[in-house]
């Protein structure tokens, strides 16, 4: 078998680090801990779809009336806790191929995950606005329950995947945004993550980045160059950005490698720690990586990055 060659670009803003290689790692034992919806009463922007939710054998979730968190807990956690969000271009949630492998990676390695089922703009709501709210809540909740899951409060991450990338990373970037009213004692808590990591993320709206399905679910074929703004990750970044991962490949054809680019340059620009991957070779869509390839790596990188920041132990 013919070797694969990672060309990988490592910027850290402060330095330069060496990369780390993934263990693969099989714990039979890993389950689903339960579920918590995002809102018991007064959900905004209702009523949503009226259907029942429709989840494919490949793991593909649409007609979300049911926001929520899916717990997947550690035998013995070790603190910290993630919020891990799919993507699917804001038109159905990858959970199969990219939030659930992910979270039962991170329950074997002592990490409390929770899954986010998060509302899809285009499914009857009132505004397009709905995932953002899901994931503020999202954010707020898990620290709500930081005491029950063994969690410290101040080692609550978020990694997001392609338009997952682009919900945690607006999160990321616009915690204290307020977008809908609160309706309990929990809207009280940060939604701030302590941590980001955004893998092969949408992050920009603006052209030459403006062609994703992402930006069409959101804000429409032709919005006005103030909302393409609005919704543009990289222009939302302020120097109280989370420290940031960023894993992506060169090839990807769907999310232009720029739209890391563009991010790590802004977080540079105010000194927020960063770390960006470049891949030579990996499209798109590759969640926990395939194996053998070079896009395979990106979790021990992860993992590796978060224990050097002091988010993991």
């Amino acid at each position: 078998m013919r070797t694969l060659t990672v060309f990988t670009i490592v910027l850290l803003i402060s330095g330069i680090r060496c990369e780390a290689q993934i263990r693969e790692k099989t714990d039979h034992t890993l389950s689903v801990q339960g579920q918590i919806p995002l809102w018991n009463h007064n959900m905004p922007e209702g009523p949503g779809p009226q259907d029942a939710e429709v989840i494919t054998d490949k793991g593909s979730v649409t007609h979300i009336s049911n926001p929520r968190l899916i717990v997947h807990q550690p035998s013995n956690p070790n603190g910290t806790a993630i919020l891990v969000i799919s993507g699917g271009g804001y038109a159905h949630i990858e959970m199969g191929k990219e939030s659930t492998p992910a979270a039962q990676w991170l329950q074997s390695e002592g990490i409390t995950a929770f899954e986010l089922i998060y509302r899809l703009p285009q499914e009857n709501w009132k505004t397009y606005n709905v995932p953002f709210e899901d994931a503020q809540r999202a954010m707020r909740l898990i620290r709500s329950v930081a005491k029950k899951y063994n969690i410290d409060p101040h080692k609550v991450g978020i990694l997001g995947f392609s338009a997952g990338g682009h919900l945690a990373g607006f999160t990321s970037a616009l915690p204290h945004k307020k977008l809908y009213q609160p309706v309990d004692e929990t809207d009280s808590l940060s939604a701030r993550p302590d941590f980001t990591g955004l893998i092969y993320p949408v992050i920009s709206m603006l052209p030459p980045n403006n062609n994703t399905h992402s930006r069409k679910s959101i804000i429409g074929n032709k919005p006005a160059l103030s909302v393409e703004t609005a919704f543009s990750v990289e222009k939302q970044v302020t120097s109280d950005m989370p420290f940031t991962f960023l894993a992506q490949a060169q090839d990807d054809p769907i999310s232009s490698v720029n739209n890391s680019i563009l991010l790590y340059s802004a977080l540079r620009k105010v000194n927020v720690p960063a770390e960006m991957h470049l891949f030579q070779t990996g499209g798109h869509g590759w969640g926990m990586g395939k194996k053998e390839s070079p896009t395979a790596s990106w979790p021990e990188l992860f993992k590796a990055w978060a224990e050097n920041n002091g988010f993991w132990k």
